[in-house]
């Protein structure tokens, strides 16, 4: 099966990383290795060879570190003590539960497959029915989220292992997909910037009775890949027609949806958190980095992200530019879609949707201007009918 470690990865890890990955292979005695010997025996396990022998460890048990604010890994984190390879370190306690260690070994050769869900600490979960937990799910080391730069979303598969003693979940025992491609090939894929892009081609079909979704679906249609801004004057309803297109696109199976809630009213966090209006300029444009950063890496793996982005307005113009500039529909793969409010366009956008306030004060919701919005290649999202029937309706608001 695939694997993505390899030698020059391992040398460059820390002592703890590798400790913690040679106990989810079953190295025998490994805390009493050299790091070269160490190396060697994690490469032959994770490749079938018979592992070096070593001694095995001492009876004393030492306690794994776990996230205080997350009751559900701490208890389900083993404490390390004296155990042999995968079977024979089970053997005492599999005997005591009515196990056995044939049991573990049909086990360890199921596969599972699910999305992934990070926890604070670093660590995460397979979630097998996402986005709700069960208690079936997978529990991810933070050594693998890291190695394979795994974020929440991505779909992989990889072998189980079942539980140990004191444990509540099964572990996975190492990353064999990601988003239906090989995680070696994945580790060493082409960087984001460098993946061949086409316009968006595939409209988000939203299938909503709310009015402003349906209106803003078919008079200014997007897809996976889109740069959408809605723009409009103050009390224009760019923040709910955002917030009602977020329920929508979150209600979507396959779609990573994230919010970015920056320079807005304190009264508007709400549970969702963020920042006002009141957090400086560099603030806001690093919480809108991260959150684009995230779904370029879903995009990258073949997934599909949408960031929601409340608002661009107090951003430096360089910043609001980037994080726009990031969507892209990736041919052949996946697509990072961003969903913006501003007073105006910024230039670049694939769907630019105007709301008119003077409309919107009267009582008309939504007021969307189509003399002012506009969509790129809109035949690619609706057809050549559809298409027609935007500008035709476009047509029909221009002056004279």
């Amino acid at each position: 099966m695939s694997s993505v470690l390899d030698r020059s990865e391992l040398e460059q890890s820390p002592l703890a990383d590798l400790h913690l990955l040679a106990n989810e292979l079953g190295v025998d005695g490994f805390r009493r290795l050299r790091r070269e010997e160490l190396i060697d025996a994690i490469l032959s396990r994770q490749s079938g060879e018979t592992e070096a022998e070593a001694e095995p460890e001492p009876e004393a048990e030492a306690e794994v570190e776990t996230a205080d604010d997350d009751p559900e890994v701490e208890e389900k984190r083993p404490r390390r003590g004296r155990r042999g390879g995968r079977g024979r370190g089970r053997a005492r306690g599999d005997a005591e539960e009515g196990a056995t260690d044939e049991d573990a070994g049909e086990d360890e050769d199921k596969i599972v497959e699910g999305a992934v869900e990070l926890l604070a600490n670093g660590s995460g979960f397979l979630r097998l029915s996402p986005p709700d937990p069960t208690d079936d799910d997978v529990y991810i080391s933070a050594a693998q989220v890291k190695r394979c730069e795994l974020v929440s979303g991505d779909r992989i598969a990889g072998p189980l292992r079942p539980p140990r003693r004191s444990e509540r979940f099964p572990s996975l025992v190492r990353v064999d997909t990601i988003n239906g491609r090989p995680a070696d090939e994945v580790a060493e894929g082409t960087r984001f910037e460098d993946l061949p892009v086409s316009f968006p081609t595939e409209r988000f079909e939203l299938g909503s009775e709310d009015p402003t979704v349906k209106a803003i679906e078919w008079l200014t249609p997007f897809g996976r890949g889109s740069r959408v801004v809605i723009a409009g004057s103050p009390r224009a309803g760019k923040s709910e027609a955002l917030r009602r297109l977020g329920e929508a696109l979150g209600a979507l199976e396959g779609i990573e949806v994230s919010w970015v809630l920056a320079g807005v009213r304190p009264e508007e966090l709400g549970e969702t958190g963020g920042l006002t209006f009141g957090a400086s300029a560099d603030a806001q444009a690093q919480a809108v980095e991260q959150a684009i950063e995230q779904g370029r890496r879903v995009a990258a793996r073949g997934g599909n992200a949408v960031v929601l982005v409340d608002t661009l307005e107090y951003l430096p113009p360089q910043a609001a530019r980037r994080a726009l500039a990031a969507a892209r529909n990736i041919t052949d793969g996946g697509s990072l879609t961003v969903i913006a409010t501003a007073p105006m366009p910024f230039g670049g956008e694939t769907t630019v949707v105007v709301l008119d306030g003077t409309l919107t004060a009267l009582g008309r919701f939504p007021a969307i201007d189509l003399a002012g919005s506009g969509v790129v290649h809109p035949e690619l999202l609706v057809g050549e009918a559809g298409a027609e029937a935007i500008a035709k309706q476009r047509a029909e608001q221009l002056p004279g």
